[in-house]
């Protein structure tokens, strides 16, 4: 199956947990961006886009609002972002970010899922260097040579198009990821938008055997459980 497939399979995949996971890791960004700024999105363009993105993953309006509402008040929660790479079960890898207020809680919480799922923490840089940065639009269009042109007409440095069964994955670099989106609303107006996301996506992926890949679902089920992992990365086939 192609990357379109997989990028919409797993969209539709999200559980009730999962998707509760998803509303507290961009309430705490869009409190974050608000905090960095002005608490409105209409002078804060770094506010607006993590807006953008949040609505592109159906995170609801009440969200959204109390995540700004916060930053408007006393409160004076400090964040800081930490990367971290790791091996997993097999020939498995993987990638972890964090939004913490307390780095050796999470650091501390982090290696507990590790090392109950066969897995380990490496050096920076051990794993990244097998990942390729990008920037990811899926949606519903079925053109790829007039989204090509589209794209190229509006300066943005395109990666990859991929389109199956009507459903289009746009590759971009990480820093044209709005460019894309405002060209992509030019000729689709209310674009609704599966994924719209800077990501990290494998140069090459693995496949575990039914022990590993138990294991590896223990990790990810982990990670899903601790609040301060914002995102995470592999290159298993799931």
């Amino acid at each position: 199956m192609g990357r379109a497939h997989e990028v919409r399979a797993a969209s539709m995949a999200k559980t009730a947990a999962m998707k509760s996971k998803l509303y507290s890791r961009y309430g705490k960004e869009i409190y974050v961006a608000a905090k960095a700024g002005v608490p409105d999105p209409d002078m804060n363009l770094g506010l607006k886009k993590k807006i953008e993105q949040a609505k592109a993953n159906n995170v609801p309006a009440d969200v959204i609002k109390r995540a700004i509402e916060k930053a408007k008040g006393s409160n004076n929660e400090s964040y800081i972002a930490n990367r971290y790479e790791g091996y997993g079960p097999g020939s498995s890898t993987f990638i972890i970010d964090l939004l913490t207020d307390n780095v050796n809680r999470a650091i501390s919480e982090v290696n507990i899922c590790c090392n109950k799922s066969g897995s380990k923490l490496g050096k920076p840089g051990s794993v990244s260097y097998m990942y390729d940065n990008v920037g990811l639009l899926s949606f519903t269009f079925d053109d790829e040579d007039k989204m090509l042109e589209t794209l190229i007409e509006n300066d943005v440095e395109v990666v990859d198009i991929e389109c199956e069964d009507g459903a289009m994955t746009v590759t971009v670099i990480p820093s044209d990821l709005y460019k894309a989106k405002d060209a992509i609303d030019s000729i689709i107006p209310d674009c609704k938008y599966d994924v719209l996301e800077n990501t990290m996506l494998a140069q090459d992926t693995v496949q575990l055997d039914e022990e590993q890949m138990k294991k590896f679902n223990r990790l990810l089920e982990l990670l899903d459980e601790c609040d301060d992992v914002q995102n995470y990365y592999h290159n298993v086939e799931m």
